[in-house]
């Protein structure tokens, strides 16, 4: 066995772990907002983790560059797709208010609806 190989399975056993810390934190979190950054923030690390131990194993093979464009595809996709998630949570009112210390969203549509020089009536009755 080769330090490659114990660096790989470090790798691949500790993305593992973060993979299950994730999948626990979406079962056992209350409300949409936490359960989105429990599959997003050590989801995305554990895969990250994981394809990196698989590319050190497959060190030469054709096959790392595919690993290293899926890395970046999740780089690129997870971020976005939480954000998402998140907006429609809250615009369809799915979070809950006790758990939330700031909702910049909120102060940010009152401020814009400051400078506009409307209110959420005059938004309903036009």
């Amino acid at each position: 066995m080769t330090a490659f190989d114990i660096v790989s399975a470090v790798l691949v056993l500790g993305g593992s772990a973060l993979a299950l810390t994730a999948a626990i934190g979406i079962v056992r979190f209350p409300d949409t907002l936490s359960r989105m950054h429990a599959a997003s923030k050590p989801q995305v690390l554990g895969l990250l983790l994981v394809l990196a131990g698989a590319a050190i194993r497959l060190r030469g093979n054709i096959d790392v560059g595919m690993i290293v464009l899926t890395g970046m595809f999740t780089l690129i996709t997870a971020p976005v797709v939480a954000q998402r998630v998140g907006q429609l949570a809250y615009r369809e009112q799915n979070v809950r208010d006790d758990l939330m210390t700031v909702d910049e969203i909120r102060e940010f549509g009152r401020a814009t609806d400051a400078e506009r020089g409307t209110s959420d009536a005059e938004e309903r009755d036009s």
